[in-house]
């Protein structure tokens, strides 16, 4: 009964892309070569639906340091920085939950649309907010 159904998957095209194309790196430029030749489908990303939460946007100017934000991420993906009276995001321990971003009094915190956040070190600079 199941077999099928399997069969049939397996002469499918898949319905999402490996990476966005335009986001590609480098290091992978071959595979834009065949997307040009006409050898590959890139299937365009979808709309982003409406209260999308994406990695967490900080705007400096506007927070005080009270570290109410500290407090309230279940991650503990922010860090206090003394010296500066400013916090660190790390989105790679962000679980986009946005209590850091309801608890705010200045709203300093948004939740952005910036969704693509796949890198491979945890500590890169794409995925720490100062």
């Amino acid at each position: 009964m199941i077999m099928p159904k399997v069969l049939k998957q397996l002469f499918k095209n898949p319905f999402t892309n490996k990476f966005p194309a335009k986001y590609t790196p480098s290091s992978v430029t071959k595979f834009l070569e065949d997307v040009e030749k006409g050898k590959a489908k890139i299937i365009p990303p979808i709309e982003l639906p409406p209260n999308f939460r994406g990695a967490v946007a900080y705007d400096r100017e506007k927070c005080i340091g009270c570290q109410m934000c500290t407090r309230v991420c279940p991650a503990h993906a922010i860090e206090f920085i003394p010296e500066k009276k400013k916090i660190r995001i790390y989105i790679a321990r962000c679980t986009f939950c946005s209590q850091c971003v309801e608890v705010c009094p200045v709203n300093a915190l948004s939740m952005s649309e910036r969704w693509l956040l796949a890198d491979e070190d945890k500590y890169s600079k794409n995925l720490i907010v100062e």
